[in-house]
């Protein structure tokens, strides 16, 4: 297990094999610290644009990630800062899993956070039909471990610890839109009941141990960061390709599925801002906007002159077991609360995927064309 001091969780990769990193940022000496947040998940989308907003608050970053053979820190590389150079550190990564809940407990004590953050999941709807014990197990169970943690911590310690649970719109499923906080769930894959669960089980800490818990009802929130193998990435990544002629076909399964797409980076700020209320309390974040697959194909290949039609084929093996056909949130609570609004609209959005992955692709052909990759690998 890795110590503050020690450079076992800190010993990573600094190239970004998955996607193009913003400029390394060359950070002078780290003023002093305003608060400290522990991020569970901070390797993934979400977590590293928190993370980039909590240092540009002068927290001091604490970051939990998981052991790997493989490196997976590529999002966080541009923040990061080798641990020899500790005096212009402010984030630190610690090796930890929501499966263990004594590491849960060690790092919570050890670093005495102020937030805590837990963005971990295993976040893919769809296999999440294929793992369903490991994602109740890491999602739901892992939530409780963690907010048991805090327990014991805050009693223990006699400080108080503000604790954020990553929600998701999925866990409204079937209920017909728009959804709001006073919804009814109606969840309609293991990955969303898991979600079901971590959000009730914060309720139950929040009322039974007057822990300073909320819930954050996120609905789709994408970015160039996000996994290539959620649809929004999926088709962007595609149409990079497509574009530079390393591929000519894309497979989807159902394009009439409706979401309410936001970026990524606007909602880590709300995540922040209902941790800085009086009172903790539960908020729909959504830009109360929907648009089906096929609009997100629409306006992406539309933006490089290109018509999807002639590259996308239907692939059964794609759709869901049981599908959610309208996800539409109404955040008129976190607006009126805590004064967030979204700033990147739809299409603005989907353009800034779009022009990164053409970048990426164009770096990948460079690859291709020396020999070093086979671009055969997509149809």
């Amino acid at each position: 297990m890795a110590t503050q001091n020690n450079a076992d969780a800190d010993d990573h990769s600094s190239t970004s094999p998955n996607g193009i990193a913003p400029a390394v940022i060359d950070r002078p000496l780290q003023p002093p610290t305003t608060k400290t947040a522990l991020i569970t998940g901070i390797t993934g989308q979400d977590g590293s644009y928190l993370t980039e907003f909590l240092l540009s608050k002068n927290y001091a970053v604490h970051g939990l990630i998981r052991r790997s053979s493989n490196f997976n820190t590529h999002r966080i590389d541009h923040i990061y800062i080798d641990p020899h150079n500790a005096h212009r550190r402010a984030l630190k990564l610690h090796y930890a899993d929501l499966s263990d809940a004594s590491s849960l407990r060690r790092w919570i004590d050890t670093i005495e956070p102020d937030e805590v953050y837990n963005l971990a999941a295993q976040s893919h709807v769809a296999v999440s039909f294929e793992i369903p014990d490991y994602t109740a197990d890491v999602v739901a169970t892992g939530a409780l471990r963690l907010l048991e943690a805090v327990r014991a911590h805050v009693e223990g310690r006699g400080r108080e610890v503000r604790y954020y649970q990553a929600g998701s719109s999925e866990m409204f499923g079937a209920t017909r839109p728009p959804q709001r906080e006073d919804s009814p769930f109606h969840p309609r894959s293991p990955y969303a009941v898991a979600k079901c669960a971590a959000h009730w089980y914060t309720v139950n800490y929040r009322e039974a141990y007057g822990l300073f818990a909320c819930n954050g009802i996120l609905f789709n929130h994408e970015s160039p960061r996000r996994g290539e193998n959620f649809v929004t990435r999926k088709i962007t990544r595609a149409l990079g390709r497509i574009k530079i002629g390393l591929q000519t076909k894309l497979f989807l399964g159902n394009l009439q599925a409706s979401r309410d797409w936001g970026f990524a980076g606007d909602y880590v700020e709300a995540m922040w801002m209902m941790l800085q209320q009086d009172k903790p309390d539960d908020y729909v974040i959504a830009t109360e906007d929907s648009h089906t697959v096929e609009e997100f194909l629409e306006v992406a290949f539309g933006y490089v002159g290109l018509n999807w039609r002639d590259h996308v084929v239907i692939d059964k093996r794609y759709f869901r077991p049981a599908e959610v056909d309208n996800l539409k949130g109404d955040a008129t609570k976190a607006k009126k609360v805590l004064g967030w609004k979204p700033k990147v609209g739809f299409e603005q959005l989907v353009k800034m995927m779009v022009d990164q992955d053409i970048e990426l692709a164009k770096r990948e052909k460079v690859l291709v064309d020396a020999g070093y990759i086979d671009a055969q690998q997509q149809p």
